[in-house]
């Protein structure tokens, strides 16, 4: 007996389609494997930034205006803090936390260059009353050195005197410690420096030839904050040895392209994050990487400078004052985004090799 029946088979898929479809699902995976690391990776570095909300901390009304059209004012604060990673760094016995280095950082209209004024850590300002970062009022005070703005009120109060003092609006703050500092120096493989002079590594400072030399993050971190051991041995001289690195620095993160390398800038941003506080409107990825993104234009070779005239006090030759009219010439051509005249940039009172500091007298406790 046989059977009339007929089966229906389906014809066999050809390898070639086989492929296809194996590469479709391997293609999805991928793609859902790099959105879930890519959200991993955003959050994460998301969620190494600190920050403080400047409107509310210190308010809106009795501000200098804001900047006219893309320019921008943006205080870049280093402190020396010992607290968490930063205990091992750097004579980590030290107690407290100070702004061990403040730069006013003007981007005019354009955004093709830029001007760093450095303020020095020894000056002796009038404090504006503020709030500190528990909400409670710190009363005003004059003759306060300017690094101990931030101990007692922390960066809102920072921003606050910066203002009181220039004139300018605050537009962003960007705060590093130690460990911040030197993950980013080690990210980048280190920086490249050249003196003029030696180092002679007196009271614990770091020991350099002149000539140049690749420093790693430990090493930048004691370059920066070196004072004695190197020209007149005064705080005004480590400011000059802070903007030849901070320039090194970015000249570096040019060189290497590193924000065209996802690899090298993934390192750069975690390092960078770990250790940041910025204010609220600059506290994402996104934001920190759009404003990134507008200063391309800004050559670190061309960026210039400068120190805040300062003269040596009259009580206190340890201590040093505004120099008014020299000041008032620098606050007013970075407000109107005009070139900053040289009268405006000769202090009274200099550092760095050559230099002569006055003949010093004992400092007051909790110097540094």
């Amino acid at each position: 007996m046989t059977s009339d029946s007929t089966a229906t088979t389906t014809p066999p898929r050809s390898r070639a389609a086989r492929i296809r479809r194996g590469l479709a699902w391997t293609a999805a995976v991928v793609v859902l494997g790099a959105a879930g690391s890519g959200w991993w990776v955003y959050d994460h570095l998301n969620g190494n930034i600190d920050s403080v909300d400047l409107d509310q901390a210190i308010g809106t009304d009795n501000r200098p205006p804001k900047s006219a059209g893309n320019a921008r004012n943006v205080l870049v604060l280093g402190s020396d803090s010992r607290a968490g990673a930063n205990g091992e760094l750097d004579h980590g016995h030290v107690s407290g936390a100070r702004s061990d280095t403040a730069m006013l950082v003007h981007i005019p209209e354009g955004r093709a260059r830029a001007t760093a004024v450095s303020i020095p850590r020894d000056t002796l300002i009038t404090r504006p009353e503020c709030k500190d970062r528990d909400g409670k009022t710190v009363p005003e005070a004059g003759r306060v050195m300017f690094n101990s703005v931030y101990a007692l009120g922390g960066p809102a109060c920072v921003v606050k005197t910066v203002e009181q003092l220039s004139g300018i609006r605050v537009d962003h703050f960007v705060e590093v410690d130690f460990a911040g500092f030197k993950g980013l120096v080690d990210a980048l493989g280190g920086v490249t420096v050249t003196l003029d002079q030696p180092m002679t590594g007196a009271k614990g400072g770091l020991k350099l030839d002149a000539g140049t030399h690749r420093l790693n993050g430990t090493d930048a971190l004691k370059f920066v904050r070196t004072r004695y051991g190197y020209g007149d041995g005064s705080d005004l001289g480590r400011i000059g040895l802070q903007q030849q690195f901070m320039i090194a620095m970015l000249s570096e993160i040019k060189k290497q392209d590193a924000f065209g390398n996802p690899a090298r800038l993934y390192k750069l941003a975690d390092a960078g994050t770990k250790s940041l506080t910025t204010d609220s409107d600059l506290a994402s990825l996104t934001a920190l990487s759009d404003f990134a993104q507008s200063m391309k234009g800004v050559d670190p070779s061309t960026m210039e400078t400068i120190m805040l005239p300062v003269a040596y006090d009259k009580v206190d030759r340890n201590r040093v004052v505004v120099a008014q009219e020299q000041a008032s010439q620098l606050w007013e051509a970075l407000r109107t985004d005009q070139k900053v005249p040289a009268s405006a940039k000769d202090s009274p009172a200099k550092g760095g090799p050559g230099a002569k500091s006055p003949a010093p007298r004992p400092s007051p406790s909790g110097s540094r």
